[in-house]
């Protein structure tokens, strides 16, 4: 059994534990937030005692092993140390940190502790991603990637009335391509490696981030295409297109809705049937590394991470989108 404490008290958080309490060797112990009457109240859903305002409290408890963050992004780095000083595992929300460089300074800290520490990127866990990658063969040679995930956030409406919540604020690391753009581009490195080069265009918003944007991302006889937005909805698939036929995925971020469509036009449904809660595959992942004493997850690997952020601090390079944490 593997004690946890959560840091987020948010929709995330819920849907994490909706995951990781089917699973037999998981246990939630303790709950940290920023306010005493937030935590009492998640708490109190899932019947927990141990609730902490104090993070250094909460690192140095021995009530717990392990840590779920789902905090604004612009504090993983500092909660994920933290925690990790005090000796526990350590699963942050994507995407990782703010910038590579506190990506590099989490992993330099796991190591240090000799603690596990993961991206919980779920795409990449889900059966159905391995049903992808073991498919790239059928449709071969590979020359299109294309990830599209556009999903009209239920803070625009009150962002475009004047007041600016999180999702939206650049001190807290946010935007489209940090909060929906990883999930196009983590999985593409995950299948296909780091890119030569990338060239992204965004449309900004007033509040400093992004709304919306594309990164065109080349590849040696491929590219590899990742459409976002936090702006608009969208109705089309994602693809990965070959010469000999294209993979279509319905619903990209859990790899669900899986047909391969030839070039005679034939079809084939490939997909797995999964878990409701795509979550599940990430935590149990997460739970067996910590168990095999594994410091690096064998599937969301630190390369991956830190190959993904270089991709998003080249696209916000590109697009102006900076933030407080980049200078530090």
């Amino acid at each position: 059994m593997i004690r946890f404490g959560v840091i987020g008290t948010n929709w995330i958080t819920d849907r994490f534990l909706d995951a990781a309490l089917q699973l037999d060797d998981f246990s939630l112990r303790a709950v940290y937030s920023r306010t005493e009457v937030r935590a009492k109240e998640f708490a109190e859903k899932y019947d927990v005692n141990a609730t902490y305002t104090d993070l250094d409290a909460f690192s140095a408890s021995d009530a717990i092993d392990a840590v779920y963050i789902a905090s604004p992004t612009a504090f993983h780095k500092e909660h994920a140390i933290t925690c990790m000083n005090g000796g526990k595992h350590v699963i942050v929300e994507k995407p990782f940190a703010s910038n590579e460089k506190e990506v590099q300074e989490m992993i330099a800290v796991a190591k240090a502790n000799n603690v596990t520490l993961m991206e919980a990127m779920k795409t990449t866990h889900t059966p159905n991603f391995q049903v992808v990658k073991d498919s790239l063969d059928k449709i071969g040679p590979v020359r299109r990637y294309i990830a599209n995930f556009c999903q009209y956030s239920s803070r625009y409406d009150t962002y475009k009335e004047g007041t600016v919540l999180n999702a939206f604020k650049p001190e807290l690391s946010n935007g489209s391509l940090m909060d929906i753009g990883v999930y196009c581009l983590y999985p593409m490195v995950a299948l296909f490696g780091a890119p030569q080069s990338i060239q992204a265009s965004a449309i900004r918003l007033d509040s400093g981030v992004d709304g919306q944007g594309n990164v065109l991302a080349q590849y040696d006889g491929m590219n590899g295409i990742a459409i976002f937005s936090k702006i608009t909805d969208s109705n089309l698939p994602s693809e990965i297109q070959g010469e000999q036929g294209s993979i279509i995925i319905r619903k990209f971020s859990d790899m669900e809705g899986i047909q391969i469509v030839y070039r005679d036009g034939t079809t084939e449904d490939i997909g797995l049937e999964q878990n409701k809660n795509a979550m599940i595959y990430e935590t149990k992942s997460f739970l067996e590394t910590i168990e095999n004493k594994e410091l690096e997850n064998p599937i969301n690997t630190w390369e991956r991470s830190i190959q993904t952020m270089q991709i998003l601090d080249e696209a916000r390079k590109q697009i102006g989108v900076i933030f407080p944490a980049d200078s530090n």
